[in-house]
């Protein structure tokens, strides 16, 4: 079941200073983690970006003897070994620069499916609780896979939301799987596995759930899908990091705003503030922009209605054929291929969209509709 290039891809990542970027550097540079490992440290230092004090703990024997070990510790547990050189990694994952070199997986589930992911605070509140039960009533028809990080809250209601309507969901773990954290969610892990879903970590069974696991296991959850949901969350709150991760990787993102008083409402308004996030105003609206309905359009051309009545003025018409020419363009390449300058594109975007033409998104992004 398990490769030697599995055992040393392993033992590497175990070694000081090899973390993601630079085991991926290295075994990019000299073809598996095993050629690594045999390589005299001289050679391995002349990598572009590697010193000699990276590789200095290259070759350690005891990082060997634990590979072995959690090598046991896979087959015991029924635990995949996804290796990122050898491209194993799930859905979008291995398009990130910071991808984890290896992700380890239980459960089997449709790679095939569109990942959608959605966070929040652990401390929901009844408003939060009604929308997810709403977007999974409405996305029930969709075939798509739903991704959260299995923690209490947001997390849990998503991925039983996902199972009382039959969707497969993935809980990304922030520790390894000798253990389940929170343990009140121990059954529901297991559900999860057993109704076509997983549970994802990067973390070796020697990794407990510490503070800083959970930032990084955020940008898993925001690498692995084209979409994240931020249902609600508080100032500084987890899903703020993970917002952030999904712009980084050139992702949409949709945040739920709320009541300006409300605590938990106050990081989605933010993220709305700072163009980190577009709003959710309707949950069609928000399937539209994700990309589920896309096969209603050839379906709104078959019985034509208000968009016959609807008479563009000249710029409208020359921007409105622009954006529906090159969807999900910019603002700025926008500007750059009709030669406007984007201050005067953007009262005109207003109007098409207050006329149910365009719309607008994260990173000042616009399709046609």
């Amino acid at each position: 079941m398990y490769s030697e290039e599995h055992l040393y891809s392993i033992a590497l990542r175990e070694c000081n200073f090899i973390g993601d970027i630079n085991f991926y550097k290295l075994v990019r540079s000299f073809g598996s983690a095993k050629k690594v490992w045999e390589t005299s440290k001289k050679e391995l230092s002349k990598t572009d970006g590697i010193g000699a004090k990276t590789v200095s703990d290259i070759g350690n024997a005891e990082h060997l003897k634990f590979a072995e070990k959690e090598i046991l510790f896979c087959e015991k547990n029924s635990i995949k070994i996804n290796l990122r050189h050898q491209n194993e990694l799930p859905f979008l994952l291995k398009e990130c620069d910071d991808a984890p070199a290896i992700l380890y997986q239980k459960g089997n589930f449709d790679t095939a499916l569109k990942p959608i992911s959605l966070v929040g605070t652990r401390n929901i509140t009844l408003y939060g609780k009604k929308f997810i039960e709403d977007f999974f009533e409405e996305a029930k028809s969709h075939r798509f896979i739903s991704v959260s990080g299995l923690a209490l809250g947001v997390d849990k209601d998503v991925h039983e939301n996902s199972l009382k309507y039959q969707i497969p969901t993935i809980g990304v773990l922030a520790h390894g799987f000798h253990i389940l954290y929170p343990s009140k969610n121990k059954k529901l892990s297991e559900r999860i596995i057993e109704e076509n879903g997983g549970l994802l970590t990067e973390f070796n069974s020697s990794r407990k759930p510490d503070r800083e696991n959970f930032i990084q296991r955020n940008r898993i959850v925001a690498g692995i899908s084209p979409c994240t949901i931020v249902v609600e969350t508080a100032f500084g709150g987890g899903s703020i990091s993970t917002a952030t991760f999904a712009n980084t990787y050139n992702r949409d993102v949709f945040a739920l705003p709320g009541k300006i008083t409300d605590k938990y409402s106050q990081g989605c308004n933010h993220l709305i503030f700072q163009n980190k996030a577009s709003a959710i105003s309707t949950i069609k609206d928000l399937l539209d922009l994700a990309g589920f309905n896309e096969n209603k359009e050839k379906t709104g051309q078959l019985f034509p209605h208000s968009e016959v009545s609807i008479q563009l003025s000249e710029s409208q018409e020359l921007i409105y054929k622009s954006i529906a020419e090159n969807p999900h363009i910019s603002l700025d390449d926008l500007a750059e291929r009709i030669s406007i300058a984007s201050h005067k594109i953007l009262p005109v975007i207003l109007e098409l969209e207050l006329l149910g033409k365009v719309k607008s998104f994260s990173g000042r992004q616009f399709i046609a509709i």
